[in-house]
């Protein structure tokens, strides 16, 4: 089908909307003496790294969101990583704070991510900020995971009573989504590597999320007819001229003849993750302001200076 096919869920358009609700949030938090600002942290250098920096640093400006960027040498030690991120979560001036991985073997990223204060944990990856989905504290989720909902929103289904299967249960995308979905009163099954019969599950799906890192791996005859597929994989496949092509953890040639959205990749699931880390950004600013205001009993600004 031609990509202006509507059964593709394209993020470009929701990616869109959603950075403008951030702009608007920005421009009345900036106007109060409440500037949102993210910080990205880079140890090393990794070419695959910059080019989201760059991408991250473009949608925040358009969203009215300063952006830093602060590169560490490859050396850096766990220990001088996490004294730089508890300075920043002693700056007021710090909004949110970015960790781009891929970091060095001897930098261990859970623990790094755990040193950032939960107010200021904008990808939603810090222990608590998982725990309080749990709870139904849905607004911080990590992105990739809210991302992926917000797609499924975008067909109209009724998520209540939905029957939905999540291939793949990594703590930072398939747990995240199946609770989020079970929020809104979905019923879940999760699967992974030691699911008996992945395929079984996945045809019983009225939406299917498949984000396992195996290129092609949901073929047609594993989705029921008229589903929504989100596929959050992001594969490198080379082709015989040597060539490469992203790709993504389902077979899409094949399940867009039976499915009745599927999200493209790339172009799906991408676009949405970095504009939900500048929603969280503003949700960030909200919970930071609230603590301030009840610390201190003033709407004063933060001083900037």
């Amino acid at each position: 089908m031609p990509l202006d096919d509507t059964r593709y869920l394209k993020g470009g358009p929701v990616a869109a909307r959603i950075i403008a609700e951030v702009r608007a949030a920005a421009e009345k938090a900036r106007e109060e003496g409440f500037p949102p600002k993210l910080v990205s942290i880079t140890v090393g250098d990794v070419d695959a790294v910059d080019v989201y920096v760059r991408n991250q640093r473009a949608k925040a400006g358009k969203a009215g969101i300063d952006f830093e960027e602060r590169r560490l040498p490859a050396e850096t030690t766990a220990g001088e990583l996490e004294a730089a991120i508890h300075g920043m979560n002693a700056d007021p001036r710090v909004t949110g704070i970015i960790i781009q991985r891929p970091v060095p073997v001897h930098i261990p990223i859970k623990a790094i991510q755990a040193a950032i204060h939960p107010l200021k944990d904008v990808e939603g990856m810090h222990p608590a900020s998982i725990g309080n989905i749990v709870y139904n504290q849905l607004d911080l989720a990590p992105c990739t995971a809210a991302a992926s909902v917000e797609l499924l929103k975008e067909t109209g289904m009724d998520l209540k009573g939905l029957e939905v299967v999540v291939v793949g249960h990594s703590e930072i995308v398939g747990k995240p989504i199946a609770f989020l979905l079970m929020s809104e009163g979905a019923t879940v099954t999760v699967c992974h590597h030691m699911t008996r019969s992945v395929a079984a599950h996945a045809r019983r799906a009225d939406a299917l999320f498949v984000a396992v890192g195996k290129p092609r791996l949901i073929k047609a005859d594993m989705v029921k007819p008229g589903a929504a597929v989100i596929d959050i994989g992001i594969n490198s496949e080379t082709l015989p001229d040597g060539s490469t092509r992203i790709v993504g953890d389902v077979d899409t040639d094949s399940v867009k003849e039976v499915a009745s959205w599927i999200t493209p990749v790339p172009g799906g699931v991408g676009p949405v993750t970095v504009s939900i880390l500048l929603r969280n950004t503003m949700v960030a600013l909200n919970r930071q302001r609230a603590l301030y205001e009840a610390t201190y009993g003033t709407s004063n600004r933060i001083a900037a200076e």
